[in-house]
C-alpha cells in the first residue's frame, strides 16, 4: 500500500516534526509484504502539506525581548566586560558574579551551591543572560549586602541590578586606608581605591548606602525617592534594552531630553545658568573637582599627578610636571603621591563620574560629595570657595 511505510526507515525524533507541522495525519505501519512482529508498533504521522519547513515560522511569544536584549550592553560578548579574562581563560571569583550569568547564579546559590561564595573560577565567553534576571530563584533573595555592610531589601530582579551596580568599595574602604595618617603628608603605601563601574545603585541609595567618603560634621542626602510609579530601576530602564524611557518624563519635566533635566531653580556650579539640566552643574562641578585634585597633588604634595581613564589604576605619576605620564621599563608608573586628603577626593570624583547617570540617579548626592571635596582641598591650597559661588 502506497500509503504506509516502514516504521523502522523513519527515525522517531524525525515522526515528532512530521507530526507536529501537519495538519494531514495518515497512519505509519509496516507494509503489506510482510507480517507486523508484535513488537512492532502502529505509530499515526502525517507529512506537511508544502514544504520546505520554515523554523521562522513557529511564533515565539519572548522573540521581541530576545531581539531587544540581544542588542544591549548585557548581551555584547565583545565588549572588555566579558573578554578581560580571555588570556586567563577563566574568570576570577571576585569578578565572575557581575560579569557572567553563571557566576550571578553562583554567587546567590541559584544552582544550588552555597549563597555568598563562588568556590571556582568561572568559564569565559558568558554574558549577563536571561536566567541572570528571570531565575525563580530570585523571588528567596530578600537583600543584598552593599559594600559599605548595608543589606538592603529587594525583590525579585531589583536583587540582580542591585548586586551588579553597587560598585566594589566604599567610603569606608578609604577611611581604613588613611587611618592615623598625616593628612597632607604623601604616603607612597596608598594605593587609589577604586569604586568600580556603573556605579548606579550605589548613587541611588546616597549617603544611605555609604559609597562615597562622607566628610565629618557633614549630613548627606539618602536614597533618591522620585515621585511614583517612576521609583525601581525598571520604572526607567526598559529591562531587556536597557534604554531609558524618556516620555514618563514629560508628565512632570519639560525638557528635550532626560539629561536636560533640571530638579532646581538655583546654580550648583557658580555659572548662574539654570536653563540646562543638572547634569551640567554636576559635570562642571566633576571637572572642577579632577583640576583641584591635580593642582594639590603638585603644589601641595610635591608629585604632579596625570589621569588616564583608559587604564588602571586610572591615576599615575608626572614627576617633571610635563603633563605625560612616566614610565618604568615600559609600563606606566601608578600614582605614588597620595595623602589622605587627596586620597579621599579622587576616589569621590571617580564614584560620582562612574555613574554616567547620577543626574536622574541622586543628583544631591552627587553634588554634596562633588562640593565637599572642593572644601577640602581648597584649604591648603588657599582657593577662595566663597568666590566660585558653588552651592552644596
Amino acid at each position: 500500500m502506497k500509503d504506509f511505510f516502514r516504521v523502522s526507515t523513519i527515525p522517531l525524533a524525525l515522526l515528532a516534526v512530521f507530526i507536529l507541522v501537519s495538519g494531514s495525519y495518515g497512519v505509519l505501519s509496516q507494509s503489506t509484504d510482510d507480517t507486523p512482529g508484535e513488537s512492532e508498533a502502529v505509530i499515526p504521522f502525517a507529512l506537511p502539506k508544502s514544504g520546505p519547513f520554515k523554523p521562522a515560522d513557529i511564533k515565539i511569544e519572548n522573540n521581541d525581548a530576545i531581539a531587544n536584549w540581544f542588542r544591549s550592553a548585557h548581551a555584547d560578548a565583545a565588549a572588555e566586560a566579558f573578554r578581560h579574562w580571555d588570556e586567563d581563560e577563566e574568570i576570577r571569583p571576585a569578578c565572575a558574579a557581575c560579569h557572567s550569568g553563571e557566576g550571578f547564579r553562583a554567587f546567590h546559590g541559584l544552582d544550588g551551591s552555597e549563597p555568598g561564595v563562588i568556590e571556582a573560577p568561572v568559564d569565559i565567553g558568558g554574558v549577563v543572560d536571561c536566567g541572570t534576571c528571570h531565575n525563580a530563584g530570585l523571588a528567596e533573595i530578600t537583600e543584598v549586602k552593599f559594600p559599605s555592610g548595608l543589606a538592603h531589601p529587594v525583590q525579585g530582579v531589583e536583587a540582580s541590578c542591585m548586586t551588579c551596580h553597587q560598585g566594589r568599595t566604599a567610603g569606608v574602604n578609604v577611611s581604613t586606608a588613611i587611618a592615623d595618617m598625616d593628612i597632607d603628608t604623601s604616603n607612597p603605601e596608598l594605593r587609589f581605591i577604586n569604586p568600580h563601574y556603573a556605579t548606579a545603585a550605589a548613587t541611588w541609595l546616597g549617603g544611605y548606602g555609604g559609597a562615597g567618603y562622607h566628610y565629618e560634621g557633614r549630613d548627606y542626602s539618602g536614597r533618591f525617592f522620585h515621585a511614583r510609579p517612576v521609583s525601581t530601576c525598571n520604572s526607567c530602564h526598559e529591562p531587556h534594552t536597557l534604554e531609558v524611557e524618556f516620555e514618563p518624563c514629560l508628565t512632570c519635566h519639560q525638557a528635550d531630553s532626560a539629561q536636560d533635566i533640571r530638579i532646581s531653580r538655583q546654580s550648583y556650579s557658580g555659572t548662574g545658568d539654570t536653563s540646562v539640566g543638572i547634569r551640567a552643574d554636576i559635570q562642571s562641578n566633576a571637572a572642577l573637582l579632577l583640576k583641584t585634585v591635580e593642582s594639590y597633588s603638585r603644589d601641595v604634595a610635591g608629585v604632579p599627578i596625570v589621569y588616564d581613564g583608559t587604564r588602571y589604576p586610572y591615576f599615575f605619576t608626572d614627576a617633571n610636571g610635563d603633563g605625560v605620564i612616566d614610565e618604568s621599563e615600559g609600563n606606566p608608573v601608578a600614582y605614588n603621591g597620595w595623602t589622605p586628603r587627596s586620597l579621599r577626593a579622587a576616589y569621590n570624583w571617580k564614584l560620582v563620574t562612574s555613574d554616567p547617570g547620577n543626574y536622574a540617579h541622586n543628583p544631591h548626592y552627587a553634588l554634596e560629595l562633588l562640593y565637599d571635596s572642593i572644601e577640602d582641598l581648597s584649604g591648603p591650597l588657599g582657593m577662595d570657595l566663597e568666590a566660585l559661588n558653588l552651592l552644596r
